[in-house]
């Protein structure tokens, strides 16, 4: 008993100075803006992704998530996965924290957050909602797999919603 009773006020006495290291240190990545107008956002998103033939990906989550930062790392730091952004999609990181939690926008999406985070929600250029995947059937071991990533990515991209990308090629 003495032993937890001194390992909990340890840890008790530790967590100011843990604190306080996540507050000041540089190296933690700050993707997610706890004071953006998600719902503006979108809209905005949506707009350049209707006038550049991409959809858009939002990537739900907060600087808090060890996931969607793990995510955000992958997706920057793998070519193929890059590429396959840039060519497909405006992403958007949209926050969810205790400073907020952008509920509006989030009930407008269908509540994605019951999946846990990151979570992710693909909208076309006009806005509609194609596709909320769960972030767990992306990951492999301590991160997400690229190849997972990659084949989610391809499968919802425009060209393979486009019903042209179906037609039989016409032979000469």
């Amino acid at each position: 008993m003495k032993i937890l009773f001194f390992a909990v006020a340890l840890l008790l006495g530790a967590l100011p100075e843990l604190k306080a290291q996540e507050a000041t240190n540089p190296e933690k990545p700050r993707i997610y803006d706890p004071k953006a107008d998600a719902q503006q956002d979108i809209r905005n998103a949506v707009a350049k992704a209707g006038k550049e033939g991409k959809h858009v990906l939002l990537q739900i989550g907060g600087n808090w998530c060890v996931w969607c930062i793990r995510f955000h790392n992958l997706t920057h730091s793998d070519s193929t996965l890059n590429r396959l952004l840039n060519d497909n999609y405006e992403v958007l990181r949209v926050n969810y924290s205790p400073e907020n939690k952008n509920e509006a926008a989030l009930a407008q999406l269908g509540y994605p957050q019951r999946f846990g985070f990151p979570v992710f929600v693909i909208l076309d250029g006009k806005g509609n909602r194609l596709h909320t995947q769960n972030s767990a059937y992306l990951e492999e071991g301590k991160g997400h797999s690229p190849k997972l990533v990659a084949e989610f990515l391809q499968h919802w991209s425009p060209k393979a919603l486009d019903p042209k990308s179906y037609l039989p090629k016409k032979s000469n």
